[in-house]
């Protein structure tokens, strides 16, 4: 008998790459994977920010300000003697420079020859970004635990790419920490789309948590607190409802204590710095101006990152649930960096967690992709991302040359141009002791100058705080030259228009000029302070003319002045002459740290004659810290001084002969 044998089935040959839709992609990575791949994207953010060098933000100084008050014993002020406001906008923040300032890390010196203020916030700043691939890790774990190291690496190349991530991160600000509770709040968003615990009271108290140090990070952090609600009811898990009552709950307890302290201590509901900056309740329009993020990241990467993202969650799996719990948080710091009012600094400040959410969001999407395509799928993914990320690439290169050739308002300039000069100045001038300055940058002011510091820009000021937010600049021109009268004023740029103090406005109040900024405004004095009167203006206004011109002029050839300022920016302390006139003995020396220590504050002696010296060029405190031999000077009718003891050797001063 023949028998006929049934021939085996022909089996399709496995295309290589090809998976189970939905599948998570490849077998656990080894342990050693995803450590190293956090290492590897925090690198890489290092790298590219290292191009910063010790740029720090005036801004951040204004924080920096507060730091040092409320680490003496002196309260939430800018400076000693001051009111109680709350001019800044991040206590979050504001808790962690405090710790360090605790610990001796901040605010205290240099370290390997670069100061404190600079080298504490940006190693605080890479610690958050490495906690903050970290969580990426924990979220790729669940939708690819295969190439979990991989998506991790995409993310960290995506944020090292984006210079508006790097610069603010690394800027002195909150935003690498702001960028750290997003990512933070995704991945328990992940653990509750895909563990058993979604509506346990744990995740929900969790989550109001992160929410509410978002909130208490930045003042539009506070959005975040609907992130679980949001997720867990879209889930339809059970228990949802009560689970999102909860978080609520828990978050508007925490949030509403703050807010009675907040008004306790400063009398406001909101930050002084909100009030100054007249933020509103926003329109449909403005709202619509996070589009421009979309722009700036680049439509072609955008588009096919968000193609990538559509096709996972068509698909079930727990790569649909990550990129769920991805995009609830995207969107709703998409609608906050819209409802802001528009910053005047460049480079997108407030859209840190959305370079975050967006990038970890896009890593993971064509990750799961490419591991399920095809080899010519993947190939064309492969061309197409080329390509976006070349075109994400040139835009951000030609929107951010102007911030390369001279960085936003660096700390050091200020404290260089207005903290340091402003003193030279008052001494020069012979203005009586406890002389006031107004002036619209105040951070850098705020750590150099011994005067009483009055804000232009009304972050610290609540009078003129409230005068932007009724839009009345005559009334603020009126309380500055009316009520305040300080001796010294300096306006640039918009700043006289926006404050009211125009020139015309000054002079007939007054103040006759020192020096005059080619944009605008400039340095004045009030005549009526200046003992010796005309002839000791004009010898002044001779001595800022040429200095102050190279001062600008190096400031563009430096990027904004990137390199150090001293190891500690410090107000200078007067201190009682010795006796027969011979020099003060040197301040003692710190050997452990290479620093000078400040001399106490001491009382102050009734003014001494001496004969002040016209310099020539540059003079032995020139703001810049340039010190040359003083050639023969012409001596000027001898004018009472209060002779002066520097408190920190860092920071030369003008010697009084």
């Amino acid at each position: 008998m023949k028998i006929l044998a049934r021939p085996p089935a022909l089996t399709r040959p496995a295309v290589p790459g090809a998976r189970r839709p939905g599948a998570p992609p490849g077998a656990p990575a080894p342990r050693w994977a995803l450590p190293l791949a956090v290492l590897g994207g925090t690198a890489l953010v290092a790298v590219r920010a290292a191009a910063l060098g010790q740029w720090i933000v005036d801004d951040a100084a204004v924080t920096f300000a507060y730091v040092r008050s409320v680490g003496e014993g002196l309260g939430p002020v800018q400076q000693a003697g001051a009111p109680p406001v709350e001019g800044y906008s991040n206590p979050a923040w504001l808790v962690l420079l405090l710790a360090g300032r605790v610990l001796g890390l901040f605010d205290h010196g240099a370290w390997f020859g670069v100061s404190d203020l600079a080298l504490f916030p940006k190693a605080l700043a890479l610690a958050c970004v490495a906690a903050t691939l970290a969580c990426v890790a924990g979220a790729a774990r669940v939708a690819a635990p295969g190439r979990a190291w991989l998506v991790v690496l995409g993310t960290g190349g995506l944020l090292a790419a984006n210079e508006s991530y790097v610069v603010w991160c690394f800027s002195g600000l909150e935003n690498s920490l702001y960028g750290l509770l997003a990512a933070a709040l995704a991945l328990l968003l992940v653990r509750a789309l895909t563990g058993r615990g979604a509506g346990g009271p744990g995740l929900a108290c969790g989550a109001a948590a992160l929410a509410l140090a978002a909130a208490l990070t930045r003042p539009d952090g506070a959005v975040l607190a609907a992130a679980y609600p949001l997720t867990v009811l879209l889930a339809r898990r059970q228990g949802a409802l009560r689970a999102a009552v909860l978080s609520c709950a828990v978050f508007a307890t925490g949030y509403g204590a703050f807010l009675l302290w907040r008004r306790a201590a400063f009398g406001r509901w909101v930050p002084n710095t909100a009030v100054a900056k007249s933020q509103r309740p926003p329109d449909l329009a403005e709202v619509a101006k996070a589009g421009e993020l979309l722009g700036y990241a680049g439509w072609a990467l955008v588009l096919v990152c968000a193609a990538c993202a559509g096709l996972v969650l068509g698909r079930p799996g727990p790569a649909r649930r990550v990129t769920a719990g991805l995009c609830v948080p995207l969107a709703l710091t998409l609608l906050a960096y819209g409802a802001l009012a528009r910053d005047w600094m460049p480079l997108y400040r407030f859209a840190t967690p959305v370079w975050v959410l967006g990038s970890a969001l896009a890593a993971l999407a064509v990750t799961v992709v490419a591991a399920e395509a095809r080899p010519r799928a993947r190939a064309l993914l492969g061309c197409a991302l080329a390509g976006g990320l070349a075109l994400s690439l040139a835009g951000q290169e030609a929107r951010g040359a102007g911030f390369r050739h001279e960085p936003t308002l660096s700390m050091c300039w200020v404290a260089d141009r207005y903290g340091r000069t402003f003193d030279t100045y008052a001494d020069r001038l012979g203005l009586r002791p406890g002389a006031t300055v107004a002036l619209p940058d105040l951070g850098g002011t705020l750590l150099t100058s011994r005067l009483r510091v009055v804000d232009i820009a009304g972050l610290t000021d609540r009078r003129i705080a409230d005068a932007y937010a009724a839009h009345d600049k005559d009334g603020l021109a009126r309380y500055v030259l009316s009520a305040v009268r300080p001796e010294l004023v300096h306006t640039h740029g918009a700043w006289p228009a926006k404050s009211g103090l125009t020139d015309a406005r000054l002079t007939a109040a007054g103040y006759v000029p020192l020096y005059r900024e080619e944009d605008g405004g400039g340095d004045y004095v009030r005549a009526a302070a200046v003992p010796g009167g005309a002839r000791r203006v004009a010898a002044v206004r001779a001595w800022a003319e040429p200095r102050l011109d190279r001062m600008n002029r190096a400031k563009q050839h430096e990027r904004g002045h990137l390199g150090a300022c001293g190891p500690r920016l410090l107000p200078p302390r007067l201190t009682p002459p010795t006796p027969a006139s011979r020099p003060a003995p040197p301040p003692p020396q710190d050997a452990s740290r290479g620093e000078t220590r400040p001399i106490p504050l001491a009382p102050l002696t009734p003014p001494a004659p001496v004969v002040p010296v016209a310099w020539d060029a540059p003079y032995e405190g020139d703001p810049r810290g340039e010190t040359r031999p003083i050639p023969l000077a012409r001596l000027q009718p001898p004018a009472p001084v209060v002779p002066v003891t520097w408190g920190s050797a860092s920071i030369p001063r003008e010697v009084q002969l």
